[in-house]
């Protein structure tokens, strides 16, 4: 029988003395055979070699070392090197560890130009011995990558902002309006706000984590390369303008779960109407601060926009708004109250303290005592709320941008137009609604009539279809327009404006290398400005409402490259494109006015603006004697507190009288300029102005400190001089400031 030669097996056997004591097993006795065993040579087996032993790089004592040597030992000495392209060290760091003694800020406050928006208060010799060196503040000193392009208003203007979002200006408030007019770089600015705030703070670490970007959904692209644009890829974005309402809600719970020193995208870009459908995922975490673009949305304090907002968890709050706060109180309320809630107290503390206080004031049968009291609590509220506004307006870019010339063209509408005007506002359908109702205001039918005067103002061929279905008020208007007349061929001399606008294109075209932005409150009016430039062969982009976010961006630049062929861009003033900015044209014509004078501002501003090269002229066309002077004269001449601006025309009836509408529907046929007329210009004599306006007047003054020109003798621009035979009754122009000459 085979007897076992496993280990237990050997000691079992052992035990019952089968196998002597120190017996070695077969395997055991062949293991150690196998290492006593040589080969041939005499030459121990690989099992039986002695350990290796250290090799010494040195050289013995006192030998002489090679050049070769000190070579190689001077490239093999070279200290570790972080392996990062232009990486520049801070100093003698330790990855890992600590580092001790004084803390230090994140850029040094003493370099020369270096903007310190904190700087800790001087400690005396005393207090440096006693105070914990691990608790001291330091100085907060915006990056230099960004400093170093601010200009002197915007380095006041980020210092502003910290202050108010710190708590420095108002105690417990943390809000702020940076209300600067359009083209002095309130984004930039707030750019520069937001990065110091996440990479810095007084006690050595950032002062917040994360932050929120709302922009109408227009510019949330343009804020995304606004921000990379500045800080140089170093802040990574999450930019939501599309996408299902799952991945949407997925998104914006990553971001709100998101914490830490580094997170991965520390700020979220996302539009206004966006934020309100998806306000339940915004709300369930804190942010550090919230940035409103375009902020004059949120002058109504009830719609649904505004409670989203003010539902989210941040305590630091900036509006941003190029828009000139309007003559409305409870407006003014609502946006005060969306920064630093309970500043001004209550919607009905507001009311009772300071606005029936100042409207009463403004009455013409306030007694002295109303007067003083509305003075009084005027300046009490501005007292308040200077303290966390800043506004400067576009006489500081006189400095850095060319000279902008700003017209007001008035063209005297054509035969065909002046004979349908007058019959359609003496028609039956139109005279019974002037009548008003029964509240003494009048119907949305007389609204929509105020919308056919203006689109008539701008080419008969607007109100084709209405004329062609004999609606009412416009039966009997076909037989002016000429016969066979087709609106899918333009006739561009049917329309005063339509006429001039088309002489300006042509010499704009053939004696420059100009580019031009065309405006218009309807689309409307677009698709004729597409029949005009199809008619004269002019290449053009076009911006409406229909329009993808992503294509708006990518046509802006297109548009703006110095080598694209596009000679015109056609803008509607209502597809939120007035944050676009259009230097690649120097000429801008605004076609008709809007009731809300801020939106034709925002809408001009789109060409005179930073990286503008060239000089800008602005033509703003108006329709002689027609509704068209009428709004811009309540644009020019804000009355008091009660007259204020209306946004959209569905509100005209509640800011308009029975007997102001009616005045409306009157065409003034015998003047050159009814704005002009009820100036009453006493430097004007039979047309001629004899009295030029004072040397310090500009595009800002009123429009009565303008130059005034019956004739195109006194026109500056070339391109107006000669089309004034297309139909110019008068000019206003004026200039941003006097060109500076160098010697």
């Amino acid at each position: 029988m085979r007897r076992s030669l496993a280990p237990s097996q050997l000691h079992k056997r052992r035990l019952e003395g089968s196998l002597p004591p120190n017996s070695e097993s077969a395997v055991t006795q062949l293991k150690r055979k196998k290492r006593t065993r040589q080969d041939e040579d005499g030459k121990p087996t690989p099992q039986d070699r002695v350990p290796l032993s250290p090799i010494s790089n040195t050289l013995p004592p006192g030998a002489p070392r090679s050049s070769h040597e000190d070579f190689i030992r001077k490239i093999l000495a070279k200290p570790f090197k972080i392996p990062i392209a232009n990486y520049v060290s801070q100093g003698n760091r330790g990855l890992g560890v600590r580092r001790s003694g004084v803390r230090q800020p994140l850029h040094d406050p003493d370099e020369p130009d270096a903007l310190v928006v904190y700087r800790p208060k001087e400690l005396s010799a005393h207090e440096k011995l006693t105070a914990n060196l691990e608790k001291l503040e330091v100085a907060v000193v915006v990056d230099p990558m960004l400093s170093v392009v601010l200009r002197p208003h915007q380095r006041e203007g980020v210092k502003f902002m910290y202050d108010c979002v710190t708590g420095k200006q108002i105690e417990d408030n943390y809000g702020c309006i940076m209300a600067d007019e359009m083209g002095l770089g309130k984004t930039l600015q707030c750019i520069t706000l937001m990065w110091t705030l996440l990479r810095q703070g007084p006690d050595c670490r950032p002062a917040i984590e994360k932050a929120v970007v709302v922009a109408p959904s227009s510019l949330v692209k343009n804020w995304y390369n606004e921000i990379n644009k500045w800080l140089k890829g170093k802040l990574n974005a999450l930019a939501i303008d599309s996408g299902t309402k799952t991945e949407i809600d997925g998104k914006l719970k990553g971001f709100m779960s998101t914490f830490g020193r580094r997170p991965v995208n520390p700020v979220l870009i996302i539009s206004y109407e966006t934020f309100r459908l998806h306000a339940h995922a915004l709300h369930q975490g804190e942010v550090g601060l919230v940035l409103c673009d375009e902020g004059h949305r949120l002058k109504n304090c009830e719609n649904q926009t505004y409670q989203a907002l003010m539902g989210l968890k941040a305590r630091r709050r900036v509006l941003l708004s190029g828009t000139p706060i309007q003559n409305d109180l409870l407006e003014y309320f609502s946006l005060l109250h969306f920064v630093n809630a309970g500043i001004l107290g209550t919607a009905q503390e507001f009311r009772r303290k300071y606005e029936r206080a100042i409207l009463r004031s403004r009455d013409a049968d306030a007694s002295d005592k109303d007067h003083e009291l509305g003075k009084e609590r005027l300046k009490e509220l501005i007292s308040i709320v200077s303290r966390c506004i800043i506004r400067r307006t576009n006489d500081i870019l006189s400095k850095y941008l060319p000279v902008k010339v700003e017209h007001v063209v008035c063209c005297p509408l054509s035969a065909v137009q002046r004979d349908m005007y007058h019959a359609f506002i003496t028609s039956s359908a139109v005279k019974k609604q002037l009548s008003g109702d029964g509240d003494g205001r009048l119907g949305n039918t007389a609204l929509a009539a105020i919308t056919s005067m203006k689109k008539l103002c701008n080419h008969p061929d607007l109100l084709w279809e209405k004329v062609k279905a004999r609606e009412p008020g416009y039966a009997g208007l076909e037989k002016f327009l000429p016969p066979g007349h087709d609106p899918r061929n333009l006739r561009p001399e049917l329309s005063g404006k339509v006429a001039v606008l088309d002489a300006i294109l042509a010499l704009i075209r053939s004696s420059s290398d100009d580019k031009v932005v065309l405006i218009s409150n309807y689309t409307q009016t677009l698709d004729l400005f597409q029949q005009l430039a199809a008619l004269r062969r002019y290449p053009y982009v076009r911006l409406d409402g229909s329009m993808s976010i992503k294509k708006r961006a990518k046509i802006v630049d297109q548009f703006n490259d110095p080598s694209g062929g596009d000679f015109i861009f056609m803008l509607s003033s209502k597809a939120g494109g007035c944050g676009l900015n259009l230097i690649g044209a120097n000429r801008l014509v605004m076609f008709d006015p809007d009731w809300n004078p801020a939106n034709d501002e925002q809408a001009m501003a789109r060409v005179w603006r930073d990286g503008q090269k060239k000089k800008c002229y602005i033509y703003r066309l108006l329709a002689t004697g027609s509704i068209e002077e009428k709004i811009f004269q309540r644009q020019a001449h804000k009355k008091a507190l009660s007259s204020c601006v209306v946004d959209y025309e569905e509100d005209v009836q509640r800011h308009f009288s029975v007997s102001e509408l009616r005045e409306l529907f009157i065409l003034n046929t015998d003047t050159t300029s009814d704005t002009h007329d009820k100036f009453k210009c006493r430097r004007c004599v039979n047309g001629i102005q004899m009295q030029p306006p004072p040397e310090s007047a500009d595009c800002t003054s009123d429009l009565s400190a303008w130059q005034h020109c019956q004739s195109k003798k006194g026109l500056q621009d070339r391109v107006l001089y000669q089309c004034w035979p297309a139909g110019i009754s008068f000019v206003f122009h004026q200039r941003s400031h006097e060109q500076k000459t160098t010697p």
